[in-house]
């Protein structure tokens, strides 16, 4: 028999379709399997029409053989089947997708009823990757001849009559030898078979069966166990995802149970959210909040990222598009037959589409946030803990493009509620007279709480908002507003209050006090002022300009030597003993006087967290004034 060559292909062609296209050898199930669904699609969709088919949707399934011995992998439907013009065109033909021109001669009220899964018409010569043979033996509805197509690659291929008695395509590959680097054989095994099904092909709509071997008891020897092989024939995928089904009909456990076994998880999710859509684009989806961030979430090799399936059938394990990073966490599913996919089916192009689905997912996903912090107080604080500052992170990036989307899912700590609250709920419990939100940022609770800075509005019954982490300050400025109400740090030299206009009795006797102390630290502070915010203390340190003290603390850590540093300004509370006595003895004891004006520094550099510039110098100094 005369072999054929690929029309209009060459050698150089077939080896780029199949070592440059797929990324990974064992897509060719997947791209078999796929093409074996389409072909029992077809005449399903003929059946509803054509009585002399005699089969009902029951009636079709995949069937998978693996031969150890012969090192041959079959996979079978009992699909539509191919003539001789088919296999011509459609395995004669490089990209030539019979599934595709189905479609498109599909009226369009048909076209959603069929999930057709190809067309590139290359997945098939996929095969050849782990293949140095392969043999197609089919036979098309309504013909009486049978065909046989075989190939050993891009030498060419024969096509002959064959015997074949029911409809359907029988495809046979003929594995190469292992070699150095290459274990071919493990596509004969039988449970990485499974796994290959159950992570590319779970949900093809039609049973893929496969006998399985399996070790059980022999009957009557139970107390002395003897064990034989049996063989049973099992159905390897679940049909219908999940996601597929309506919500009356699945349990919160079976949600559960899907998210710990795909996402390898042993907690449950603190949100399940299932959405369909239908529109412009039709995709349903399944996406799943986490009760715990995993280990390497903040690292870089974390892996954002939803599995997206095209028609049940896996594409991506990780589709990044599809997830805004503000909102990484998420774990889930998308399927849609409007996927723009490129040739390998293995990654996205970059389509309207998928912009259009991200965008409504990301607001299904506040929204879903929104609602659980209202309605679960309790759960949302859980989740808080996990994910709050990627939210933070959220606010800063991109310009501050996301604050609108994600500020209202805030909570810092309350110095009244003395608990997690929003923003929302803050603005509501402002005074009539409260010009501004106010916030102190601090290594903990507890240390803010006893700030200085914080005493007279505490004293004053205004509501401060604590922030505790690193990234707290940088998203209070990424805010700027929250309904229209500034945000103002405690330690900003104007907290707006009445206080603070009063004319100062003293002007030019505390300026001497001021001069003397500024004099005496020099280039240590870049001012030192009359404290209009302290009560109690002595002393405390703010900061001038655009950066903060906990700004600088940060800087410090991850980019040292940066340079970035906070300009310091001194306050000091005029009517404190240790600030009296500070003045008292300048002109007097001018020496002592000092030592009072570097002690009171120091300690306003301990109040606020920073680092003492010489500890042994600060212990002797304080030895010294014990005398």
């Amino acid at each position: 028999m005369a072999k054929k060559q690929f029309k209009s292909e060459s050698k150089r062609l077939l080896d780029l379709m199949i070592n440059s296209i797929y990324t990974h050898k064992e897509i060719f199930l997947r791209e078999i399997i796929s093409n074996a669904s389409d072909a029992i699609d077809k005449l399903c969709f003929l059946s509803l029409t054509d009585d002399k088919v005699g089969m009902s949707r029951e009636d079709f399934k995949i069937t998978i053989k693996a031969d150890k011995e012969n090192r041959t992998l079959t996979i079978e439907d009992n699909g539509i089947g191919m003539d001789r013009d088919d296999l011509e065109n459609n395995l004669g033909t490089i990209a030539s997708s019979g599934s595709y021109k189905f479609r498109q001669q599909l009226e369009e009220k048909d076209k959603e009823n069929v999930d057709i899964i190809g067309q590139f018409g290359v997945g098939f010569y996929s095969a050849f990757m782990v293949a140095d043979k392969i043999t197609v033996i089919t036979k098309k509805y309504g013909c009486d001849t049978a065909y046989q197509w075989q190939s050993s690659g891009a030498d060419g291929y024969t096509i002959k009559e064959t015997e074949k008695e029911t409809v359907g395509t029988q495809i046979i590959l003929e594995l190469k030898p292992d070699a150095e680097g290459e274990n071919y054989s493990e596509f004969l095994d039988q449970y990485r078979i499974q796994g290959l099904i159950k992570k590319y092909s779970d949900y093809i709509h039609y049973p893929i069966i496969m006998d399985m071997e399996s070790q059980k008891v022999k009957e009557g020897t139970e107390e002395n166990p003897e064990y034989e092989t049996v063989v049973e024939t099992k159905t390897l995928n679940s049909l219908t995802p999940i996601w597929q089904k309506n919500k009356k009909d699945v349990s919160q456990e079976d949600y559960n149970n899907f998210y710990k076994e795909k996402f390898f998880d042993y907690d449950p999710p603190v949100c399940t959210i299932p959405t369909s859509v239908e529109g412009v684009v039709t995709y349903k989806a399944l996406l799943f909040i986490p009760s715990k961030a995993p280990y390497d979430f903040y690292t870089k090799e974390y892996k954002k990222g939803l599995k997206l399936y095209s028609s049940g059938v896996l594409i991506m394990d990780n589709c990044e598009e599809l997830l805004p990073e503000h909102f990484r966490f998420v774990k889930g599913v998308v399927d849609s037959q409007d996927f723009s996919l490129n040739i390998s089916r293995e990654v996205l192009q970059h389509d309207r589409q998928l912009q259009t689905i991200a965008k409504t997912l990301e607001k299904k996903i506040k929204n879903e946030l929104a609602s659980l912090m209202k309605k679960d107080r309790e759960k949302y604080e859980q989740f808080f803990a996990q994910f709050g500052r990627q939210l933070k992170y959220g606010i800063v990036s991109d310009y501050g493009t996301h604050k609108e989307m994600l500020q209202d899912l805030l909570m810092f700590y309350s110095s009244t509620e003395k608990k997690l609250v929003s923003l929302s709920e803050y603005v509501d419990r402002m005074k009539e007279d409260q010009k501004y939100i106010y916030f102190a940022t601090g290594e903990s609770v507890a240390t803010i709480d006893k700030l200085p800075q914080t005493e007279l509005l505490q004293n004053k019954g205004y509501e401060i908002l604590y922030c505790t982490e690193d990234i707290d300050e940088f998203t209070i400025q990424g805010l700027g507003q929250y309904k229209e109400k500034t945000f103002r740090s405690v330690t900003n030299d104007d907290l707006g209050l009445d206080d603070e206009n009063k004319e100062d009795e003293n002007k030019e006797e505390n300026s001497e006090i001021l001069k003397f102390v500024k004099d005496t630290l020099g280039d240590k502070v870049n001012e030192v002022v009359a404290s209009k915010k302290l009560v109690s203390h002595p002393v405390c340190l703010t900061a001038k300009g655009g950066i903060s003290f906990e700004m600088e603390k940060y800087f410090a850590q991850v980019q040292p030597g940066s340079g970035m540093k906070a300009q310091r300004v001194l306050e000091l509370n005029l009517d404190h003993e240790a600030v009296k006595a500070l003045a008292e003895n300048i002109g007097k004891d001018d020496e002592k006087a000092k030592l009072y004006a570097e002690l009171l520094y120091n300690q306003a550099l301990l109040i606020a967290g920073m680092q003492i510039e010489n500890p042994s110098e600060y212990a002797d100094l304080v030895c010294k004034l014990m005398k």
